[in-house]
């Protein structure tokens, strides 16, 4: 049975239908091609409350394996999509988002100013990428080779 995956995509106005979401559509081409069932996406405001709401949803009701939202990792004053997440999270993985970094210095400098997040919720891998579509598929793409391995050990299924 293939991971269960949930995509949340952090934007006031794609959640308010003024702009349209493509890193979400973007996330889930890559996950699908990666052997993941997404099994759930869904649009939230920049509010830290919704957001975190719904990691936690994700995580604890759709108990999805891995969540992946997009969005909000900037320096803006609405990009609280890192606080969001957390404040949820039971165990931060530093070295994650450390290998989404490098990956975008290759295109931009601007990747220094990425404030994502990774870590564990209960049983799910939760991840921040940017909301940028090019940004999101460079982050995803710097670590979705290693997503099963570190799903397998959550799971207990050991090194």
């Amino acid at each position: 049975m293939p991971y269960q995956a949930v995509i949340l995509t952090v934007s006031g106005s794609c959640a308010a239908g003024t702009r349209t979401d493509t890193s979400g559509p973007a996330i889930r081409a890559m996950l699908e091609n990666a052997g993941f069932a997404v099994q759930a996406m869904q649009t939230v405001p920049d509010e830290e409350g919704q957001i975190s709401a719904a990691i936690v949803h994700a995580c604890d009701i759709l108990q999805a394996d891995l969540v992946v939202t997009t969005g909000g990792t900037g320096l803006s004053a609405r990009d609280v999509t890192p606080e969001a997440t957390l404040a949820v999270l039971d165990r931060e993985i530093r070295a994650i988002p450390v290998a989404m970094w490098v990956e975008g210095l290759k295109s931009t400098p601007r990747a220094r100013l990425s404030r994502a997040v990774a870590g564990i919720r209960g049983h799910t891998l939760v991840l921040n990428v940017p909301g940028s579509e090019k940004a999101a598929r460079e982050n995803l793409g710097a670590v979705v080779a290693t997503l099963d391995h570190a799903l397998r050990m959550l799971a207990g299924g050991g090194h």
